[in-house]
């Protein structure tokens, strides 16, 4: 078969794209859609709610009511239990399209009812078909932030979201789907992760609300590390006969899920590194540059507790690339020992005072439990300075607000 010319081969390429991105927007498209819908139920089920609020056991019969007569139409995918979702997305965003739209709605609430009833629309079914495209080009034309709708989040990212409590939390995890561009399935991971909580566990007041407003930042090389790391996608049982080799080909092999773990900034660059030095021959588990501290990143993986032993391989290991591997614009390189725990005292006395460039964080192959954590924050507070030591809940009561 003749081969199409360079010139066919590129407009080929070019329509694939165009097909592609309409496809996308498409999707993108419907998911919004659904999510403005799922908006205007709740908001219709709890107005409606609040309307026959005097008269006993109503509110109660109103999701059940409508679950019966949309299956009777049949409406598919409505029952009671997306229903209530719906009303409690309604609750949790209630500024979901915008202060202007909301303003308008409301507006045209009480002029279609009354001064006296709030339920807004009742019987307008002209009116609603237009609200949802309103909606939508409302959120594409303001400034987003987190409590208002974002075309990047579907439905299925927002049951997830509704599902947290605290305002500041749920913003913190809006922000970094949207950054991150996290599919559902990846939101409700970190979510499962406690990722908030373990990396606000070593951040002051001001540094909780910065996680909450700005999300995850990388500013520093301490910002880049979490502890614990949670490898569950391994798919590997904690046991004492695991093997470095073992966990390393794992992690290669579901290189994807651990560069998300990771965070932000990692690039992968190569395995089982080799470093020669007058005949004898060393290899760094895991080698990363990280595109934001513009810097090589050398991870060390260990199937057993960290010893001095340890950090001090992990530090020639970091001051051979500092002194053969930099280039221009390089930072000083940062050295990562993954380990199934810590000594910190160990730590402390092996690198001595001022040291920033060698980090140690466990890794577990179970999700953690908020108790979990919780009894982690203790013991940290536990090993901090005496005058922290002096008063820990003062640091505790800081971070319960925010949740």
């Amino acid at each position: 078969m003749k081969k199409p010319s360079a010139a066919k081969e590129s407009v080929f390429n070019r329509v694939q794209v165009i097909l592609a991105s309409a496809q996308s927007h498409a999707a993108r498209s419907v998911n919004t859609c659904q999510v403005v819908a799922n908006w205007l139920i709740g908001r219709e089920i709890v107005e409606e709610q609040q309307q026959g609020a005097k008269r006993a056991g109503y509110g109660e019969r109103v999701v059940s009511e409508l679950a019966a007569g949309l299956r009777q139409e049949g409406i598919r995918g409505y029952g009671e239990l997306t229903l209530r979702l719906c009303r409690q997305f309604y609750l949790s965003y209630p500024d979901l399209p915008g202060v202007a739209i909301c303003y308008a709605l409301r507006n045209k609430s009480e002029k279609a009812t009354g001064p006296k009833n709030s339920y807004a629309l009742r019987n307008h079914s002209s009116e609603s078909l237009v609200l949802i495209p309103r909606i939508i080009d409302a959120a594409c034309a303001e400034e987003w932030k987190p409590g208002l709708l974002n075309p990047g989040l579907s439905w299925t990212h927002y049951r997830a979201l509704i599902g947290i409590r605290s305002v500041h939390v749920r913003a913190f995890y809006e922000i970094e789907a949207v950054q991150q561009n996290w599919k559902a399935r990846e939101l409700e991971r970190q979510i499962q992760s406690l990722l908030f909580e373990r990396l606000a566990k070593s951040r002051d007041k001001k540094g909780l609300m910065r996680l909450a407003t700005k999300g995850h930042e990388v500013q520093t090389p301490a910002d880049v590390f979490k502890d614990p790391m949670v490898i569950e996608f391994v798919g590997l049982p904690e046991s004492h006969r695991l093997v470095e080799s073992r966990l390393e080909e794992s992690l290669i092999s579901n290189l994807q899920q651990f560069l998300l773990e990771l965070g932000k900034g990692f690039a992968f660059l190569s395995r089982q590194e080799r470093l020669t030095l007058e005949g004898d021959h060393f290899y760094v588990d895991l080698v990363f540059y990280h595109t934001i501290l513009k810097c090589y990143i050398l991870v060390d993986l260990k199937t057993r507790k960290l010893t001095h032993q340890d950090i001090g391989q992990m530090q020639l290991y970091v001051n051979y690339y500092d002194q053969e591997r930099l280039t221009t614009g390089d930072q000083p390189t940062l050295g990562l020992i993954l380990c199934t725990d810590q000594n910190e005292t160990a730590v402390r006395y092996t690198l001595g005072p001022g040291q920033k460039n060698i980090f140690s964080s466990r890794y577990q192959f179970h999700l953690p439990s908020e108790a979990d954590l919780a009894a982690e924050i203790r013991r940290e507070l536990a090993e901090l300075t005496p005058a922290a030591q002096s008063s820990p809940s003062t640091t505790l009561k800081k971070k319960a607000k925010l949740k």
